[in-house]
């Protein structure tokens, strides 16, 4: 069974960090560790912990040399 994600519970940075490796995974198929650092905007402390907290939800899935993105289960909840 897949995980059901709720986008509303990701802190600014996640979404900013989830935002970048989705942009760069669809342009270049793999979003690279440095790469996420330029394009999020953010610190490489601040990306570092936020795809920690991405892969532990599922929200991101490391491959080899980056980063890619886990199932799309988001649900909103009003």
């Amino acid at each position: 069974m897949i995980e059901v994600h709720d986008v509303q519970a990701l802190s600014d940075v996640d979404v900013y960090v989830y935002e970048a490796v989705a942009s760069l995974a669809v342009e270049h198929g793999l979003a690279e560790p440095a790469a996420v650092v330029r394009t999020s905007g953010l610190t490489e402390e601040q990306v570092r912990e936020s795809l920690a907290h991405l892969i532990e939800h599922g929200y991101v899935v490391p491959g080899q040399g980056g980063y890619v993105l886990g199932p799309h289960t988001f649900e909103v909840e009003y």
